[in-house]
């Protein structure tokens, strides 16, 4: 990764400037919402950034739909078809991004309904969740969080990317996961997210984070 010039800060300050960044923005499709993706891998808690950013932006008056990518994951049979632990299938097969380009970007654009689907796919249960779509209004904030979301095209008005360097996200990653590694190590190389994003957020010490905002 290209030599990036980052600045400590703290989890509460980084929230809150990001939330006025996101009040900046104008959608890039002159839509009426807004589409922010936060992506790193689980270890990284892209769902914690998502859930403090929701926060400060009804603090500022603005209406966010937080959702989490491992909400569309693909049926069991789809994902463990070359193995239940196959970074390969991890990477390229696991999530469904049909899904979210139908239930959750389409109804954002330009005179679409703003109804969203928030989750899909149980995978608990191995089933669908039939969760009923929830509706963004104008203004509003879609918080679209997970891994491996850059390099796939979504239309994102503004991109984080958490990045933990090899050896954080070894030792955070739990033991039953770490046969993920080389998915994440693949993704480094092929998508360079912390290049790709609009923003780049380093947490190798959670307690103290940097950025390039």
């Amino acid at each position: 990764m290209a030599c990036v010039q980052l600045q400590p800060i703290s989890w509460d300050r980084l929230t809150a400037a990001l939330a006025d960044r996101v009040l900046a923005l104008k959608a890039q499709d002159g839509g009426e919402r807004l589409r922010i993706g936060l992506d790193g891998a689980p270890a990284a808690g892209t769902g914690e950034l998502a859930e403090g950013l929701a926060q400060e932006l009804r603090v500022r008056g603005r209406t966010p739909l937080v959702v989490a990518a491992e909400g569309f994951l693909r049926p069991a049979s789809l994902r463990y078809e070359h193995g239940h632990q196959d970074p390969d299938s991890y990477a390229e097969g696991w999530f469904d991004t049909g899904a979210l380009w139908r239930e959750v970007f389409g109804p954002l654009e330009p005179g679409g309904s703003g109804r969203v689907l928030p989750d899909l796919w149980d995978p608990v249960t191995d089933r669908a969740t039939r969760s009923a779509p929830v509706e963004l209004p104008s203004g509003g904030v879609l918080l679209l969080h997970g891994p491996l979301l850059l390099g796939r095209w979504f239309p994102f008005d503004l991109s984080v990317h958490i990045r933990l360097g090899p050896g954080s996200l070894r030792r955070r990653t739990p033991e039953d996961q770490q046969w993920t590694l080389p998915a994440f190590e693949r993704y480094e190389q092929e998508v360079t997210p912390g290049e790709t994003a609009d923003l780049l957020i380093r947490a190798d010490d959670p307690r103290h984070p940097a950025w390039n905002g």
